[in-house]
């Protein structure tokens, strides 16, 4: 599987006699997969399927569906009373006033409830009405794939430059790996650098405790756990991509663990190399962060 991104755009049209039916459906970024579908007054039945289909042609993203019917003129549409919709209307009407005391519903706000009115074809029968539906359908599932193509072929462009931040990610880490600065022979040259200096002050000092203040300092400064774990989290986010399929939560996990081993690469430094390199780690982890989060 290739990865995908969660932004895209599809549309598909067709007709079935004198109606019309055009689907548009666009994505963005979103922590789960939120579905907004819209529906023309009367074709309410079309919700569960169209809904299913969405949910197994994508995992994640916002998703905004639209459903367009246009009938020719002169093509018999007509509007039509859902009695039992209207009942459950006026039920719930009644008993929000016995309940509340407030106004009586208006004519107008139980013809505006979803289902009371519905549009329909007068030269329409159901074997007809049934084929229209059918059709739309179909065109919905043309309409994912569409997306579905579109999406992934924005998710290799992100995937690319994913690869390249994993692959700075690892280059500095093995530039921190070999850096002069965090040598126990550079670290015991600072030490012993600033003990001359305290030292020349002529303040005494107990040796044996400077000796352990010493070990414990180079103890602190020591990066190589941090670096191990860059390493590890670079073979995961390599695995990752290479598998493909929606792997956006857990590259963005991957983006928080590669930030956090960065930032405390920074406050254990104590060269000025390995500092500009937890520096430079730190601005591209933001950079993945910002493009992982666009990926399904």
């Amino acid at each position: 599987m290739t990865l995908a991104s969660m932004t895209g755009f599809a549309r598909r049209d067709g007709a079935v006699g004198a109606t019309r039916w055009t689907w548009e459906v666009r994505t963005v970024n979103g922590r789960g997969l939120d579905v907004r579908l819209r529906l023309p007054p009367g074709w309410d039945a079309l919700d569960p399927p169209s809904r299913a289909a969405i949910a197994k042609a994508l995992t994640r993203g916002s998703v905004t569906a639209n459903l367009l019917l246009e009938t020719e003129a002169g093509g018999g549409a007509g509007v039509r009373l859902n009695e039992t919709a209207l009942g459950a209307a006026l039920a719930a009407a009644a008993e929000i006033h016995r309940r509340t005391g407030g106004a009586p519903a208006s004519v107008d706000a139980i013809l505006a409830v979803r289902g009371v009115l519905e549009v329909t074809d007068e030269r329409m029968d159901e074997a007809a009405r049934e084929a229209l539906a059918a059709a739309i359908l179909a065109g919905l599932d043309a309409a994912l794939a569409d997306l579905v193509a579109a999406r992934r072929g924005e998710g290799a462009a992100v995937g690319a430059v994913v690869a390249a931040q994993v692959a700075a990610i690892a280059a500095l880490a093995a530039r921190a790996e070999a850096s002069e600065g965090r040598r126990p022979e550079a670290i015991r040259a600072r030490l012993a650098e600033q003990v001359r200096r305290l030292l020349e002050t002529g303040a005494a000092f107990d040796a044996e405790r400077l000796h352990q203040e010493a070990v414990l300092v180079a103890t602190r400064v020591d990066v190589q756990e941090e670096i191990d774990r860059l390493k590890a989290h670079v073979d995961q986010a390599r695995a990752l991509l290479a598998g493909g399929g929606p792997a956006g939560r857990r590259l963005d996990f991957l983006a928080q663990e590669f930030g956090r081993e960065a930032n405390t690469l920074c406050s254990k430094s104590n060269d000025t190399e390995l500092s500009r390199i937890g520096l430079d780690l730190k601005a591209v982890v933001d950079q993945l962060r910002e493009q992982v989060q666009n990926l399904e």
